[in-house]
């Protein structure tokens, strides 16, 4: 697949071409879904947490007669049935991580990838530079290569200039190449790569292919 490359003006000033391997893999959406699922939920703390009636703290003393009052028989007011006692079958802490092989996230990120491609959402970028923190340099470049998307602007290495000029954009993300996942490829609109990056992702997804499973089989093809 040849894709042409831009500079942070817009103008076209070089064709490329994108590995097959990484760019043109069949889509599997349900893999995509998968590994989607997965990060979200490892993302989860966890830490939720409510009081059943043993942790709170009232008096025990039964809180009215047993008979001759009209009312049910109760006996203590840490019972989840009033205001202020324990709750029943409440949050409890626990763990939300999945489990999913490499080969499979990177067969999803292949995917993820392909699709981005195929509909024309990949823009490459002969290299993002600023001399200075400024989010206005940041706004004109998005504006000049795809402007009204929302972007994820991929760096092959830290830059601080740049990941400061983005962090005040909601519709701008910066993230690594070689920490790429499938929610930041999937949340954005417009990738905009720069050829070092693309090296970067080419080094990481082309080199576990295995041809017998992930990628052919019952992926759907665009």
């Amino acid at each position: 697949m040849k894709a042409k490359v831009y500079n942070m003006s817009g103008q076209e000033v070089d064709l490329v071409d994108l590995p097959a391997s990484v760019f043109e893999a069949n889509i599997n959406r349900d893999l995509m879904h998968q590994a989607l699922v997965r990060q979200m939920s490892n993302a989860r703390l966890g830490s939720h947490k409510t009081k059943g009636r043993s942790e709170i703290s009232k008096s025990t003393a039964k809180i009215y007669r047993q008979k001759g009052t009209g009312n049910a028989r109760h006996g203590s007011r840490r019972a989840p049935i009033f205001v202020g006692g324990g709750v029943a079958h409440g949050p409890r802490p626990r763990k939300y991580t999945k489990q999913m092989p490499r080969k499979m996230r990177h067969a999803a990120l292949r995917s993820a990838l392909s699709a981005k491609a195929s509909s024309g959402d990949i823009v490459l970028l002969d290299e993002v530079a600023m001399s200075a923190p400024k989010t206005k340099s940041m706004v004109a470049l998005v504006d000049n290569v795809a402007p009204g998307y929302s972007a994820l602007v991929l760096l092959a290495e830290a830059d601080v200039n740049v990941e400061k000029s983005a962090r005040n954009l909601p519709d701008v993300k910066t993230a690594r190449a070689g920490y790429l996942n499938i929610r930041d490829l999937l949340g954005y609109e417009k990738i905009l790569m720069p050829l070092a990056s693309l090296e970067v992702v080419k080094s990481v997804l082309a080199d576990d292919i295995r041809a017998d499973g992930i990628d052919a089989g019952s992926g759907e093809e665009e």
